[in-house]
This record gives structure tokens, C-alpha cells and sequence, in this order.
């Protein structure tokens, strides 16, 4: 059964990271009110099913029944479960943007690009497998899935640190290497069907990172959240 994703802000809360990086447009000015509670009560009480019953369990009619609201009013606020479950997954999104963008290094600035790097990865493993029945089910369809916004921001960060680590190569492809060693359905299928432990994803990514760019890997521990 998969864990709950993290608590999302209210309709009035501001979100204080950098604009640069968007997964999602800003609500439209003139959105209603009751609107906008309408919008947090449907993402709470999928939220709520998740943690009870699983990914599964989330269908456009089940949110509406436990949010106590027409079937319509779901479908207009997220246009089909695919965009319902990103938007669960947007506050979180948007979390490790801040922490990429404005955070402590090395994951934020003030570290070495190529530190930089190896911590992103290590990030992204780590969150991706806490919330990886939720990303599994909310994959857009083959045509969006490299041009979603939230792809295209992680991607971008990527493509920054590379330039800055190795700007005479080709990074915009390099970018796209390292980012599908980060791919939700391969990180699946290595721990869920292959039996991988994530501490040999962390160990492939340092290892990914040192030869792409031609750099020694770090002499120290691993750069897990869990041993930080």
C-alpha cells in the first residue's frame, strides 16, 4: 500500500520558492473562492484514499463521493485522473524544486556544480521511491512524457550544472542520459521487480555522475538523506 503523499498547502498559502521553475500554471486570478476549496478538499480526500486503500483505489468517482461533490467537479478541476494524480503530486514536486533552487548545498547552491549533481540525483532516487506507486500511476501518455512540466523542470536544473561542469559538450543529450537513469518506471522495475536496493541506484548514480563528467567520485560516505 503506498504512504501518503505529503500535506499539500491551503488555497491562501503562498509557496515562497523560486518562480523560475513551474509545474504548474499560478491559479487564475478571478478563481473563485469556493472554488479553490473545492480544488484542496478534492486533493485531500484523494490523498486519504491513497493512504487507505492505494493508488489504486483513485478514480475520479471515488474522489468526488469522498470529497462529497458531483463527478463533474472533479473532471473539471483536473480534466481526467492522470492530471488528478499529478496535482497530487505538484506540492511535493514543487518542495524538491525549492530545496534544488534556494536549499542548503549541496543540494542548493553554494556547492560545486559536480556535487551539485551527485546530490540532485541522490534527491530524486530517494524521493521518486518513496512516492513510486503514485508516480507510476500518474505517467502521462508517451507523447507528454518528456514535455511535462514537471520533467522539463528537473531536466533544466540538470541541463544548468552540466554546462557548468562540461561546457564544450553536448549537454542537452547528456542532460536527457542522466535524467532517464532517474525514470520513475526504471527505478520500478530495478527495486520492485529486479530486488535492487536503492543504496546500489545511490552507488550507480555517484558512479554515472564521475564518469559523465570526467571526475573523481567522492571519498566519503553516500550521499543518502537516510546517513545525512
Amino acid at each position: 500500500m503506498s504512504s501518503a503523499p505529503p500535506p499539500f498547502p491551503k488555497p491562501q498559502e503562498p509557496f515562497d520558492a523560486p518562480q523560475l521553475l513551474q509545474v504548474e500554471q499560478p491559479p487564475d486570478p478571478c478563481l473563485r473562492a469556493d472554488a479553490a476549496r473545492n480544488r484542496a478538499r478534492l486533493l485531500e480526500a484523494a490523498a486519504r484514499l491513497i493512504a487507505e486503500h492505494g493508488v489504486a483505489a483513485v478514480t475520479m468517482e471515488a474522489v468526488a463521493a469522498a470529497a462529497q461533490v458531483g463527478k463533474g467537479t472533479v473532471f473539471r478541476r483536473f480534466g481526467d485522473r492522470t492530471g488528478l494524480l499529478r496535482a497530487l503530486l505538484d506540492h511535493s514536486d514543487r518542495q524538491l524544486q525549492a530545496d534544488f533552487m534556494g536549499g542548503p548545498p549541496p543540494l542548493g547552491p553554494g556547492a560545486p556544480p559536480v556535487d551539485r549533481l551527485r546530490a540532485f540525483g541522490v534527491a530524486v532516487l530517494y524521493r521518486s521511491a518513496e512516492r513510486l506507486d503514485l508516480l507510476m500511476a500518474a505517467q502521462p501518455e508517451p507523447t507528454r512524457r518528456f514535455s511535462h512540466p514537471a520533467v522539463l523542470a528537473l531536466r533544466t536544473h540538470v541541463l544548468v550544472l552540466l554546462r557548468q561542469i562540461l561546457p564544450d559538450a553536448d549537454c542537452d543529450l547528456l542532460a536527457q542520459t542522466l535524467m532517464a537513469y532517474l525514470d520513475p518506471a526504471l527505478i520500478h522495475h530495478l527495486t520492485r521487480q529486479c530486488g535492487m536496493p536503492m543504496e546500489r541506484l545511490e552507488a550507480g548514480w555517484i558512479d554515472l555522475v564521475a564518469r559523465v563528467t570526467a571526475t573523481e567520485p567522492p571519498d566519503r560516505a553516500p550521499l543518502s538523506p537516510r546517513r545525512r
